[in-house]
């Protein structure tokens, strides 16, 4: 697998877990729900986004390396 896919598949996984949380969250109505979230979620929610934009700067040096390497 490419990082350009890894990347993808890793957004997109990202996107259906928050969905599924925001499920979870509407229902989940007390304090627990307000500490797991902070204290778990949104951090790792926050750790995907950078990690993606990593990887998204990543795949633009390893192109660049790659055309500088073929001319």
């Amino acid at each position: 697998m490419s990082l350009q896919s890894n990347r993808s598949r890793l957004a997109g996984l990202s996107k259906e877990l928050n969905r599924s949380w925001q499920d979870t969250r509407d229902q989940w109505l007390d304090q627990k729900r307000s500490e797991f979230e902070e204290s778990y979620m949104l951090p790792l929610f926050d750790s995907v986004e950078n990690a993606v934009s990593a990887m998204e700067d990543l795949d633009k040096i390893l192109k660049k390396i790659r055309k500088d390497c073929e001319t």
